[in-house]
């Protein structure tokens, strides 16, 4: 199988996955491109990379489309990965909303881009293990992501070996996973706590409650100034007053969007709203 694209071909890919996930895939991602794209040519019995482009050119946006998006927008992932965001959800962040949320007894989580699901089931590890008091409370946690694949995955809770190796704690595989066969499956307290729903992040959003805790992280890269500006928009319209927005390392809200603030939480930092002038409604920098 050829390992180069031609230039005219990498276009193709660029704007198709560009037109329906808003996500850029610059040419010096050659070797991405066909990395995600040689299974899906086997699979489905094209010759080459370039056989498969020229069947998608030709015709109409469908499954075959909808499969290369997808494949394109997955990313990688771990459970805790990079570890400072859950020490400062374990640390901080929840022990403050269950103080400001004792009356209503409910928090509401949303993590985006939730791939192959280990962050979103290493929040729900995070509230499970070490606050039993939200037990009794209402725990509204939504995960989406754009492809369905992914999302069948999250529902189903199975992992390899390989992938509970990777960050996962022994004790609490051993607790909230039950094996079968070689894979590892995450048991119905953990999984019921999540509901996991498909979303394009540049599309129509669902109808999210108010949220306290916001996950977006390592996904803003891969979109252009505009869409990051829109996306970050949808989230501050979303967001409760005195809620939460974890980006990954090197991402930020700087000269995107200045309704939010770079705040310290232990050993990382997340983005919270600014105060709003009551009767203005401008932001207090």
């Amino acid at each position: 199988m050829s390992r180069c694209l031609s230039e005219t071909d990498m276009q193709c890919i660029s704007n198709l996955v560009r037109e329906h996930s808003a996500i850029v895939v610059e040419s010096k991602k050659e070797y991405l491109v066909l990395a995600r794209l040689e299974p899906i040519v086997k699979e489905e019995g094209f010759t080459s990379i370039a056989d498969l482009i020229c069947y998608v050119r030709r015709t109409p946006f469908g499954p075959l489309h909808r499969r290369i998006v997808e494949a394109m927008t997955t990313n990688e992932t771990s459970f805790f990965r990079d570890l400072t965001p859950f020490e400062a959800l374990r640390d901080e962040v929840l022990p403050e909303l269950i103080k400001k949320r004792k009356d209503r007894k409910s928090v509401n989580i949303w993590c985006g881009a939730s791939s192959s699901g280990q962050e979103p089931y290493s929040i729900a590890l995070v509230i499970r293990e070490l606050f039993s008091e939200l037990d009794s409370w209402t725990i509204n946690f939504i995960a989406t992501d754009i492809s369905s694949e992914m999302l069948h995955r999250c529902s189903e809770g199975k992992y390899s070996q390989l992938e509970v190796n990777r960050g996962l704690p022994v004790q609490l595989l051993l607790k909230y996973f039950s094996k079968n066969g070689r894979c590892w499956y995450v048991k119905d307290q953990l999984r019921n706590m999540i509901e996991f729903k498909e979303m394009n992040l540049a599309g129509p959003w669902l109808p999210f409650p108010k949220l306290d805790i916001v996950f977006l992280r390592n996904v803003l890269i891969y979109f252009d100034r505009e869409t990051k500006q829109r996306i970050l928009t949808k989230i501050r319209e979303h967001m409760s007053g005195d809620g939460y927005l974890f980006l990954g390392g090197t991402e930020t809200t700087l000269m995107l969007d200045q309704a939010f603030a770079r705040v310290p939480v232990g050993r990382t930092a997340c983005y919270r709203l600014r105060p709003v002038l009551e009767n203005s409604g401008h932001v207090i920098s």
